[in-house]
């Protein structure tokens, strides 16, 4: 006799234009959820670097490659994301198909977004919860100059603008938790871990592309 199946994990994405904090709060909101008892397992997108170079450098003239190369990278990932879902209780990301969406998706004409869209959903599962970070294009702007590394060529002032607007009609639309990018790094945890509620307590976002 077999026991019980174990429930599928939580997968909860981190979104924001570049420079935002992405990457910091979810190493920071994973050791904190940890220390609650909770297995945590943290990925991030692209997860081949390769392709995200490549997805990158033809985003600029060609948004809908660029979010070929993306989506690709992502139905490549699925087996391991699927794997992680199985052993933890809770799996960070680090972008997901919103990115996508938000950066490339806002370069594109309505019926191609549409399509888009549905790609995504086929290649990957969707998130269970999305928390968006928000922060004015301007002061993420400027902590990526205080970086000193070498930008994207996404990391631009009017494409930022362009996207930050894209995820906030994504944040409305599908009822994301939303925290404010200028809060300090205690601040910003502790309001991701207010956010991320005893699983079915909160309603599940709809999929893209549903009104």
């Amino acid at each position: 006799m077999t026991g019980p199946r174990r429930r599928r994990g939580r997968l909860i994405a981190l979104e924001g234009i570049d420079g935002v904090g992405k990457s910091t709060l979810v190493r920071a909101l994973a050791r904190a959820l940890r220390r609650r008892g909770l297995s945590v397992a943290v990925r991030r997108e692209p997860a081949d670097p390769s392709l995200g170079r490549l997805a990158q450098a033809a985003s600029v003239d060609d948004p809908w490659t660029g979010a070929t190369y993306f989506t690709l990278d992502r139905y490549l990932a699925r087996a391991s994301l699927e794997r992680d879902l199985a052993r933890h209780d809770l799996v960070l990301t680090d972008r997901s198909f919103y990115s996508t969406l938000a950066y490339q998706g806002s370069a594109l004409g309505p019926a191609a977004l549409r399509r888009l869209a549905r790609l995504q959903t086929a290649a990957t599962r969707p998130p269970d919860q999305v928390i968006w970070i928000d922060l004015a294009p301007a002061e993420a702007l400027a902590r990526l100059g205080r970086r000193g590394s070498h930008r994207s060529p996404l990391e631009r002032a009017a494409t930022l603008e362009r996207v930050a607007d894209a995820y906030r009609r994504l944040a409305r639309r599908h009822r994301w938790d939303v925290i404010d990018g200028r809060a300090a790094p205690r601040e910003l945890v502790a309001g991701a871990l207010r956010a991320i509620a005893p699983a079915g307590s909160k309603p599940r976002p709809r999929r893209p592309g549903r009104r």
